[in-house]
């Protein structure tokens, strides 16, 4: 990067030109004497800050993962592998949404080294670029400053916050000896547990064609496994529904529930408006990468977008319970119906402060998706509240 004078070096650069036109035009030399010693310190301050500092820089991001409003931290070690004495200077780094970090590093004797720790910040909700780190030198009197650019850049991943959730507990027994099982079976299980009506999307070997002919409708045998809970997430992410602040609260209360879920060890899908659509196995592996989705979602401002996505009706983890993260303002929630077969439990929660509409507060039904609940709540933390008694 290019030498820069600072704001000082400007107005003196300014003043000494004044000072010796005026010194000109009136005759005196006593201007011209201090416009000269002006130049003369922009020169001096040009000639200590040219030199570029000879250091060894490494910079270390601590922990790469926090929730929103927990710390992070950089570690930066400097060192000297020349045989002279480095002078000091200053590393500055931009942060998060432009702001600006600055550590002031001491002179290193030969071989030196000196390590610094400053805090990140994780205000939002995103994932942020930290670096690369600007070496800044810069003369006593801060005339001139050279910037250049060092080390490698690293990624900070802010989650949003988590809340402390319950894991719904899915599933009925089967035999004594074999636990429980879902509400809705997996393919390719081997017990049969019931004979229903055929649904769009069940695999056309399980027809039962006795009970077919016998009742005049499509039957299917309808299989189940040992214990494999299933929970799907659906984020509403269509920026009519949600205000920024809202989209905030509702990124929240998603992360908390399937970072539960998948700590759980559900089989685990998020699904939002806009797409996205990620199906893991349980774990803490599982958690990360969908945190790291939600971590990195945002709104779509097209306002015709359905909320539900064509994929959930079509592929990917069914059956076990199915929850909606949506908007307080009484969205049109019509759609479930047609993916409410595919799950033996549906939950609507709204988050929002404003078009609180007929029901209000509180756990109510959903008008024409049978069986299905929907929680309204002012924010994730109340939402949060209602889901543990709900499913305690």
């Amino acid at each position: 990067m290019r030498m820069r004078l600072t704001g000082r070096g400007t107005g003196l650069l300014v003043a000494a030109v004044l000072l010796y036109g005026a010194g000109e035009l009136a005759g005196y030399p006593l201007l011209r004497v201090l416009a000269g010693a002006a130049v003369g310190a922009l020169l001096a301050g040009v000639a200590l800050a040219i030199r570029r500092p000879r250091v060894a820089v490494r910079r270390d991001v601590f922990p790469d993962r926090v929730e929103r409003g927990h710390p992070a931290m950089a570690r930066l070690l400097v060192g000297n592998p020349g045989t002279r004495r480095q002078a000091g200077f200053t590393a500055r780094e931009h942060g998060e949404h432009g702001a600006e970090l600055a550590v002031t590093v001491r002179p290193l004797p030969p071989g030196g080294e000196a390590t610094y720790h400053y805090e990140l910040p994780t205000r939002r909700r995103g994932r942020f670029t930290v670096g690369p780190l600007i070496l800044e030198r810069a003369d006593p009197l801060g005339l001139v400053r050279r910037p250049l650019p060092a080390g490698d850049t690293a990624t900070l991943w802010v989650y949003p916050k988590l809340h402390p959730v319950r894991a719904l507990a899915t599933g009925h027994p089967r035999h004594h000896h074999d636990g429980p099982t879902t509400d809705d079976s997996l393919h390719g299980s081997a017990d049969l547990r019931d004979v229903r009506e055929y649904v769009v999307g069940d695999e056309v070997r399980h027809l039962h064609w006795k009970a077919t002919a016998r009742t005049g409708q499509l039957m299917v045998r309808d299989y189940v496994d040992p214990d494999h809970p299933r929970f799907t997430l659906l984020l509403d992410t269509r920026a009519k529904v949600l205000s920024e602040n809202e989209f905030e609260e509702a990124a929240e209360l998603a992360a908390s529930l399937v970072n539960a879920a998948a700590m759980a060890g559900h089989r685990c899908r998020l699904l939002t408006s806009t797409g996205e659509d990620l199906t893991t196995f349980g774990g803490a592996q599982a958690a990360r990468r969908l945190l790291d989705v939600l971590c990195e979602v945002a709104q779509d401002p097209a306002a015709d977008r359905p909320m539900i996505p064509m994929s959930l009706s079509r592929k990917g983890v069914r059956g076990g319970c199915l929850v909606v993260v949506t908007g307080r303002a009484g969205p049109d929630l019509r759609g479930l119906a047609v993916v409410r077969p595919h799950f033996s439990s549906v939950y609507v929660l709204g988050v929002g402060t404003h078009g609180l509409g007929m029901d209000g507060l509180g756990v109510h039904g959903v008008e024409g998706v049978p069986r299905a609940r929907r929680v309204s709540a002012a924010d994730a933390a109340e939402a949060v509240n209602r889901w543990n008694e709900l499913v305690s």
